[in-house]
């Protein structure tokens, strides 16, 4: 069964068409790919996905659900959750405070006048399961804006796993990184893959991680869905190199 179901959605800012008739399908447990060149609709894309922009035509489903007009928010605690290009944390705040909000947002617990020592325990427990799944938990009480750019993102994808995701949506999850930073980071998400058996959809300019970890890829162009399919078969797609990938997709098919 499908987890993600996106129908021929489009969207027009005036008379630009950032994203025309774009479907994609993406099956529970799978890890998918978009890419394409700058200015390809492949944000605008991830942000009618998660609810941050509405398509100006078609639908998006989720588990079945039609989530077309559901809010950002709504989505989150039907089980999607999402990262930005621009790391979204709490700087001034440490690694295990950024955690602990995202865990009481996620169980509602940032709207209660009181909390239980129960609730509380669970908390405690949830935030120490996240820094351990991801390798922060010597950073806990390090504030975030002090860390390294790697681990700021770390910390980002941390708080989008103490949602509890059943999808989550990376947008270029290694961007600005080191060669080193970007091995860990690949790291985490191909252990997230396979340990949590979570679907992941990730919007990637480095072509070594998509050729690496992506079961499938889409490649978007000028805001048309131009190809799909395994690294194999994108690599060895004659109008995917001319519209973007050009010699690279067969160093990192290598």
């Amino acid at each position: 069964m499908n987890l993600l179901e996106v129908r021929g959605v489009s969207k027009q800012f005036g008379s630009l068409v950032a994203v025309r008739n774009v479907s994609l399908s993406v099956p529970a447990g799978q890890l998918r790919a978009i890419i394409g060149p700058n200015g390809a609709g492949k944000t605008t894309f991830f942000n009618m996905i998660s609810g941050a922009v509405q398509p100006s035509s078609g639908s998006v489903q989720f588990d079945g659900r039609d989530v077309t007009q559901v809010p950002p928010w709504r989505r989150v605690t039907l089980g999607m959750a999402r990262t930005f290009q621009i790391t979204e944390i709490f700087p001034e705040l440490s690694v295990a405070e950024n955690l602990r909000i995202a865990v009481e947002t996620a169980s509602g617990m940032r709207l209660r006048p009181w909390i239980s020592r129960r609730a509380t325990t669970a908390v405690t427990r949830h935030v120490e399961e996240m820094l351990a799944q991801t390798g922060l938990m010597s950073k806990a009480g390090r504030l975030v804006g002090e860390l390294a750019h790697g681990d700021q993102r770390v910390a980002e994808i941390a708080m989008a796993l103490a949602l509890r995701p059943r999808l989550l949506l990376l947008d270029e999850p290694t961007a600005g990184m080191g060669e080193q930073e970007t091995f860990e980071i690949t790291q985490l998400i191909r252990r997230l893959h396979r340990e949590r058996e979570l679907t992941i959809v990730l919007i990637e300019h480095d072509m070594r991680v998509v050729f690496h970890l992506a079961d499938r890829i889409a490649v978007l162009d000028q805001g048309a869905l131009i190809g799909e399919g395994t690294p194999e078969e994108i690599a060895a797609d004659a109008a995917v190199q001319s519209a973007y990938l050009g010699q690279v997709a067969e160093a990192g098919a290598a």
